[in-house]
C-alpha cells in the first residue's frame, strides 16, 4: 500500500506541473538503423565517424534503453542492453555486496576501461573477486546519461591500460531543459522496496555552450531470499526458553541507499577556444548480513580464565549474525581546454582527479578475545583509491592525393598518478586480546579490521604517447593504425598496436576486423595490499579465517610468491554489418579471440603451520592466532576466449503504430591454456572458464500508438558453474538455463508526462537452488548472475519541460 500511495502523489504532483514544452521522447529500446548513423566518439580519433562506418563493433545505448530497466544501478542496464556484459549479485560478500563485479565478455572487471565523455574513470577502492579493481558503476546516475557507447574489442593502443575486453564510454547529457522522474518497485515477495527520484536541469550556455546538473536519491530496501539453517532449528528446540530469529540470518540484497549528483559543463572563450569541465559526486551506504554464530559450536563462545564468570551468552544469548556494512564517498572532478588552431590541428588539454573512498564498520559483533571489554561495533578501516590524469591530445587531417578522403592523424601524451591507501580500523577490530590463548578469536568477529601493520599508502606513475592514424584508401576500403608506448615506475614499459580494416562492399553491407595487442597494469591496491576474511565451512559449520597476503609478504614468498607483472593480449576479431534506413533493418555478427597471458588471480589457499602462524602474528596480521590458511595474488593463469557477438533491429509500421524488434546473442567460451602454478587451483579454473554462461541473449519488442507504448523483453541465460573453496570441502555446483520476462506498458498522461507501469520477471521464476548451501539457510547462488529475488513490478513517472 505504500508503494502505491508514494507512486500515487508522484504522478500527482508532475501531472500538476503541465509547462508546454518539447514532448517526451517515446523510442523504445534497441538500437536502430538510424542509430548505426549516429556519430560516434569511441574507438576513433575522427569527429565524423558514426557506428555502422566503424572498423570494430559499437553498441549505442540511448536514454531510452537505460529507462527501461528498473534498477538504479548502471550495471544492471548494461546487462539488459549488452548480453556479453554479466554483473554477478554476490551477497555477503564482503565490500563486493556493494561494489559488484561487472564483466564484459567474460573477462576481468578491471579488463573494461570505463570513459565519462571520453575521460578515465578512477577504479572502485575493492579488491574483488581474484583481485580484481574495476571501476564502480554503480557510482554514476544513469538519469545523467545521454546515451552509452561500448566498444567491444581491445582498445589499449589507443587508450592504455585496462582496455583488453573493450571500452565503455559513458556521455553525459548536455542538452537544455528540465526533466524529472519517480519510481517505486517492490518484489512479489513484498520486500525490497526501492524508491528513486530525479531532478536533471540544462541550460544553453552562449554560442555552443551549456551547463546540465543532475542529483538523483535512490532507497532501497533489503531482501531476504532463507531458510532457517538446520542447526538453528537444532539449538532451539534443546533451548526452547530461548527466541531465535527465524531466519537467524538475511541472504540477499543489502539495504542500501545513494545520492549521486553530476554537472557537466562547455562555455567557448572564442570561436577557436572551448573552456569545458564535468563533475561527479556520490554518497551510498548498505548493510548486509553475515554467518550466524551458532552459540554451542561457535569458538568465541569458550570460557577463558581471563575473564571469570564471563561468557559470550550473556551478549549474544541466541547467537548473532555481524552486521556488515560501508559509507562510500565517490567523485571526480575533471577539466579542460580545447580548440582549433588555423591550420586544422585540433587540441585538448585535461586535468581529472578522481576517488573513491570505502569506509567499513560493523554492528552486533565482538572481538571475543577482549571479552566484556570488546565493544559490539567497530570502525574496521578505511579504503580509498586516487588517480590524477594529465592528458593532451591532438588532431589534424592529412591531405593526401592518393586518399579517396583526407587522413586523420591523432596523437598525445598523457601522466598518470593512481594511490591506493588503507586506513586502519579501531584498534580492537584487529588487536589480539588476553583471551586468545583460551582460543578465543581475535578482531572484530565476522570482518577483522586493517590494522596499523597494514595500514599505507602506495602510488605508481605511468607516462604514456601515442600515436593514431586513419586512412580512407578507397571510398569502400579504410585503416585504422595506432600504437601506444607507456612506462609504468612499478614495472616498466609496454608497447602495444593495433590494426583495424573496414571494406564496403555495398552502401549497406561492410565487412570489418581488427588486430591489438593489449595490457593491463597490476595496480598499487594489488602490489601491496594485505587482507583477512572469514567465511563459514558449509559441512563442519565451523568458521575459518584465511588471509590474503601481498606478493612481497616473505610468507607469501615462501610460498612462491613473485613480483606481479602486467597481463598481456593478443585480440582478433572480425564481422560483418548490415543497415537499410529504408526498410528500418541493422544488424551485424562478429567473431572474436582474446588471449590473456599471465592472467591475474589469487593463488590455492596453503595451510597455515605454527611456525607460519607465528611469522604472521610478528608481522601483525589480524586474526593471525585463528588463521588456517593464507594465499595471495600472482599471475597464475594463460587464457584464450573465443565468442560471437550477434545483434539486431527491425523498425516498421504496423497498423497505426510504430514496431520496433530488437535482438542480441553472446557465445563466450574461455579455456586455460596454461597454468603457472606447481600447483594448479581446479575452483580458480572452473570459475574461469564456467562461472558465467556460455549463451546469454535478449529479444525485446516495443511497440508505439500514439501516446501509448508497450515492451516486453525475455532475457536468456545459459548454463553456468559456482565453485567455491571452504577448509573441508570444494563447493562445485552446475545450474541450468533461465529465461526471464519482463513486460512494461506507458502512456503520456499530457505532452510533458509519461507513466510507466510493468514488472521484472514476470513469472516470478526462479534458478535452480543451490544444494551445497542450505546448511547456512542460503536458497539460491550467491554467485549467480542474474537477480534471485523473484519477480519484480513497479512504477515510473517521467517529466521532461
Amino acid at each position: 500500500m505504500r508503494l502505491m500511495t508514494t507512486a500515487a502523489w508522484t504522478v500527482l504532483a508532475l501531472a500538476l506541473a503541465q509547462p508546454a514544452f518539447a514532448e517526451i521522447d517515446a523510442a523504445g529500446p534497441g538500437a536502430s538503423a538510424e542509430e548505426l548513423d549516429a556519430v560516434i566518439v569511441t574507438g576513433t580519433r575522427r569527429a565524423d565517424r558514426t557506428a555502422f562506418e566503424s572498423a570494430a563493433p559499437i553498441d549505442v545505448i540511448s536514454e531510452s534503453v537505460l529507462e527501461s530497466t528498473v534498477s538504479d544501478e548502471l550495471m544492471e542496464k548494461l546487462v539488459a542492453a549488452v548480453p556479453s556484459f554479466n554483473v554477478q549479485r554476490l551477497p555477503a560478500a564482503d565490500g563486493q555486496a556493494f561494489v559488484r563485479p561487472a564483466t564484459l565478455r567474460g573477462l576481468s572487471p578491471d579488463q573494461t576501461l570505463v570513459l565519462v565523455n571520453g575521460k578515465r574513470r578512477h577504479r572502485s577502492a575493492v579488491l574483488g573477486g581474484r583481485g580484481a579493481q574495476g571501476v564502480d558503476l554503480g557510482q554514476l546516475p544513469s538519469f545523467a546519461i545521454k546515451r552509452i557507447e561500448v566498444l567491444r574489442d581491445g582498445a589499449s593502443a589507443q587508450y592504455g591500460s585496462d582496455a583488453i575486453a573493450g571500452v565503455i564510454n559513458l556521455i553525459l547529457n548536455d542538452q537544455p531543459g528540465f526533466a524529472a522522474f519517480g519510481q517505486a518497485a517492490q518484489y512479489y515477495e513484498g520486500d525490497g522496496t526501492m524508491y528513486e527520484g530525479g531532478f536533471r536541469a540544462g541550460w544553453a550556455l552562449g554560442e555552443g555552450g551549456h551547463l546540465t546538473a543532475t542529483l538523483t536519491y535512490t532507497d532501497s530496501e533489503a531482501t531476504s531470499r532463507t531458510r532457517q539453517r538446520p542447526d538453528a532449528i537444532a539449538f532451539q528446540a534443546a533451548n526452547p526458553t530461548l527466541k531465535v530469529p527465524n531466519p537467524v540470518q538475511r541472504w540477499g540484497q543489502p539495504d542500501r541507499d545513494a545520492t549521486r549528483f553530476v554537472i557537466d559543463t562547455a562555455y567557448r572563450l572564442s570561436d577557436a577556444v572551448e573552456l569545458y569541465g564535468f563533475a561527479t559526486y556520490s554518497e551510498s551506504g548498505g548493510v548486509t548480513d553475515f554467518n550466524w554464530r551458532n552459540p554451542s559450536n561457535d569458538t568465541s563462545y569458550r570460557n577463558s580464565p581471563a575473564f571469570p564468570g564471563w561468557n559470550l551468552k550473556q551478549i549474544y544469548p541466541v547467537g548473532f549474525s555481524p552486521k556488515f556494512g560501508q559509507d562510500e564517498t565517490d567523485y571526480a572532478l575533471n577539466a579542460g581546454l580545447r580548440g582549433e588552431l588555423a591550420n586544422g590541428l585540433a587540441w585538448d588539454f585535461n586535468a581529472s582527479l578522481g576517488e573513491d573512498k570505502i569506509d567499513y564498520f560493523l554492528r552486533e559483533t565482538i572481538n571475543a578475545s577482549f571479552g566484556p571489554q570488546s565493544p559490539t561495533a567497530f570502525r574496521a578501516g578505511v579504503l580509498r583509491q586516487r588517480e590524477q590524469n594529465l592528458n593532451l591530445d591532438l588532431n589534424k587531417p592529412l591531405e593526401f592525393g592518393f586518399l579517396a578522403e583526407p587522413a586523420n592523424l591523432a596523437f598525445g601524451v598523457e601522466r598518470r598518478v593512481e594511490t591506493y591507501k588503507i586506513e586502519a580500523g579501531d584498534p580492537m577490530s584487529y588487536q589480539v586480546g588476553p583471551g586468545a590463548q583460551a582460543g578465543l578469536p581475535s578482531g572484530s568477529n565476522g570482518f577483522p579490521g586493517y590494522s596499523a601493520s597494514q595500514a599505507g599508502s602506495w602510488d605508481q606513475t605511468s607516462y604514456a604517447g601515442y600515436v593514431d592514424l586513419d586512412l580512407s584508401w578507397t571510398e569502400a576500403f579504410s585503416t585504422d593504425i595506432a600504437i601506444r608506448y607507456e612506462d609504468f615506475s612499478e614495472f616498466g614499459s609496454t608497447t602495444d598496436g593495433k590494426i583495424a580494416v573496414r571494406y564496403e562492399i555495398s552502401p549497406d553491407w561492410a565487412v570489418r576486423g581488427a588486430v591489438s595487442t593489449g595490457f593491463r597494469a597490476p595496480t598499487p591496491g594489488q602490489l601491496n595490499s594485505t587482507r583477512t576474511s572469514q567465511g563459514l565451512d558449509t559441512t563442519t559449520l565451523q568458521l575459518f579465517t584465511a588471509g590474503r597476503l601481498s606478493p612481497s609478504n616473505p610468507v607469501a614468498q615462501f610460498f612462491g610468491a613473485k613480483p606481479l607483472e602486467p597481463e598481456t593480449s593478443k585480440n582478433f576479431s572480425v564481422g560483418l554489418v548490415y543497415r537499410s534506413a529504408e526498410h528500418g533493418l541493422s544488424g551485424s555478427v562478429d567473431y572474436y579471440q582474446i588471449e590473456v597471458d599471465d592472467r591475474f588471480a589469487t593463488s590455492p589457499n596453503f595451510t597455515v603451520t605454527p611456525a607460519i602462524r607465528t611469522q604472521l602474528l610478528a608481522l601483525g596480521v589480524p586474526g593471525a592466532d585463528s588463521l588456517t590458511s593464507v594465499s595471495y595474488f600472482t599471475n597464475a593463469f594463460n587464457t584464450r576466449t573465443k565468442g560471437l557477438d550477434a545483434v539486431g533491429s527491425w523498425k516498421t509500421k504496423v497498423a497505426e503504430g510504430d514496431l520496433t524488434l530488437t535482438a542480441a546473442y553472446n557465445w563466450n567460451d574461455t579455456k586455460v591454456t596454461r597454468s603457472k602454478l606447481t600447483e594448479v587451483s581446479k575452483l580458480a579454473r572452473i570459475n574461469i572458464e564456467d562461472g558465467l554462461p556460455e549463451h546469454t541473449g535478449n529479444i525485446a519488442a516495443t511497440y508505439a500508438y500514439g501516446r501509448y507504448e508497450g515492451t516486453a523483453r525475455v532475457r536468456y541465460y545459459g548454463e553456468w558453474t559456482d565453485a567455491q573453496s571452504q577448509s573441508s570441502a570444494d563447493l562445485v555446483q552446475t545450474f541450468g538455463s533461465r529465461a526471464f520476462v519482463d513486460l512494461s506498458v506507458s502512456a503520456a498522461i499530457t505532452d510533458q508526462v509519461k507513466l510507466t507501469v510493468g514488472a521484472e520477471n514476470l513469472f516470478d521464476k526462479y534458478p535452480d537452488e543451490a544444494t551445497f548451501q542450505a546448511s547456512r539457510g542460503l536458497i539460491y547462488s550467491r554467485n549467480a548472475v542474474y537477480d534471485t529475488d523473484g519477480g519484480l513490478y513497479y512504477v515510473r513517472v517521467n517529466a521532461k519541460f
